[in-house]
């Protein structure tokens, strides 16, 4: 039995997609005018063409509005990516660190120490970039560390005036003659003795620590840009000698990885003098390629000022600095907090007045400085912030801020100091986010 061919499937021609437009964009119109004919228009894409019923024209932009997806409100305040125009100045982040510093400063515990030093580490894990300079926060944390373990070892050694009673052990005493009268080497270690040291060696350790996490988030090249006129060719010895030590750590980095993959052993005083000559060869490189850009620009030049304001500057920026030194000791001091302030003050107004005099000597002119914006400020009072509340702290709490050693005490928190010692932590919020971070 024959089977008949299936009939052929026909399909209705779809309208075009402009006459459907125009036939919409004309109903709309009818409708509504302009805006109604731009709806209708919209919607003619659709099988009938037709503009929904019951909606007045005026109100469809207003509520294709609304269906968009709206930003949330807390994304207007989070730190924007870091680039040219967001950079945060160079200059917040020191003195960010040098307020943590001055708070470290001003405690002895263990454990106030530890938590400005996790402060530091957690904002520069947080904020720091792939830069070779980022990269030596490790360095200077080791290098505390073997500051810790030396002043240990020193104290076992050399003794310390601290009275202690709970001897640990007794080391071989070596006669000195008479005119080392006062020293000792070797005899009896005490507990409270080597808790001294560790306390004398943490704060400096910490300070390390600030100074490197400085070092780690501050673009070299940027605070060199900010600095005054008259600071410009002492900033750049400076800053040459501060980005030494971030590159050599990634030469040393770069030359030992090198090592592990060609199969050497990358530690011991052999493999140590192999890498070292790589690294002063690659330093001297460097100096003798900054020496001539240096040369290419023009540095050094000057520019002819009369003696009498050469003079003055001179007497200002001398006598300001002075003051600097001497406010800045009196604030460190146990005893100076009163005229510590005052005179650095003084120092400060001075130190100004002499380097804008300075300025009229230098003869050169700056691309795209970087803007003191709100982040800056916020930065940088958070490292102030910390540093005043821990001097308060000071002569409020000393007994929490320097645990005694004798007798021999385990160091407690200060519970509103270690609060304020958190308001470092801010930086990690609001500074600008680095690309790395920011493209994750």
């Amino acid at each position: 039995m024959a089977v008949p061919p299936p009939a052929p499937m026909t399909h209705p021609a779809p309208r075009p997609g402009g006459a459907s437009a125009a036939l919409g964009g004309a109903e709309g119109g009818a409708a509504g005018g302009a805006a109604g004919g731009a709806a209708g228009g919209a919607a003619g894409g659709a099988s009938t063409g037709a503009a929904p019923e019951g909606i007045p024209p005026a109100r469809r932009g207003a509520s294709a509005a609304a269906a968009a997806p709206r930003r949330p409100s807390y994304e207007r305040f989070r730190a924007p990516q870091d680039g040219r125009a967001t950079a945060l100045h160079a200059g917040a982040w020191w003195l960010w660190a040098l307020g943590l510093a001055t708070a470290a400063s001003r405690t002895t515990n263990p454990l106030v120490l530890g938590l400005i030093v996790g402060v530091a580490g957690f904002v520069v894990a947080a904020r720091r970039t792939d830069a070779p300079w980022a990269r030596s926060y490790g360095a200077f944390l080791k290098l505390g560390l073997f500051v810790i373990g030396l002043r240990l070892l020193f104290s076992m050694l050399l003794g310390s005036p601290i009275p202690g009673t709970h001897t640990l052990f007794v080391l071989p005493e070596v006669p000195l003659p008479a005119w080392a009268q006062g020293i000792r080497f070797g005899g009896r270690v005490t507990a409270e003795q080597l808790v001294f040291a560790f306390y004398d060696g943490a704060k400096l350790a910490a300070l390390l620590v600030c100074v490197g996490a400085a070092n780690a988030l501050a673009n070299p090249a940027r605070l060199l840009k900010s600095l005054p006129a008259a600071l410009y060719e002492a900033g750049v010895a400076v800053v040459v000698a501060m980005t030494f030590a971030p590159n050599l750590v990634a030469d040393v980095v770069r030359l030992r990885t090198a090592r592990r993959l060609r199969g050497r052993a990358a530690g011991g005083i052999k493999a140590v003098l192999q890498i070292g000559l790589p690294v002063l060869e690659g330093a001297l490189e460097r100096s003798v390629a900054v020496a001539a850009s240096m040369d290419a620009r023009g540095y050094g030049r000057t520019a002819q000022v009369p003696p009498a304001v050469r003079h003055t500057t001179t007497v200002l920026t001398l006598g300001g600095l002075l003051g600097v030194c001497a406010g800045t000791y009196g604030l460190l001091a146990a005893q100076g907090a009163a005229y510590g302030l005052p005179v650095l003050g003084i120092g400060v107004v001075l130190a100004l007045a002499g380097l804008r005099l300075g300025g009229r000597r230098s003869v050169r002119t700056r691309y795209r400085p970087d803007r003191w914006g709100v982040r800056a400020w916020l930065v940088a009072g958070s490292g102030a912030a910390v540093a005043g509340l821990l001097i308060h702290a000071g002569g409020v709490d000393p007994a929490g801020m320097h645990p005694g050693v004798v007798p021999l005490v385990a160091p407690s928190l200060p519970l509103w100091p270690a609060a304020s010692v958190l308001i470092g932590l801010l930086p990690a919020f609001v500074a600008p986010v680095p690309p790395k971070e920011a493209s994750q």
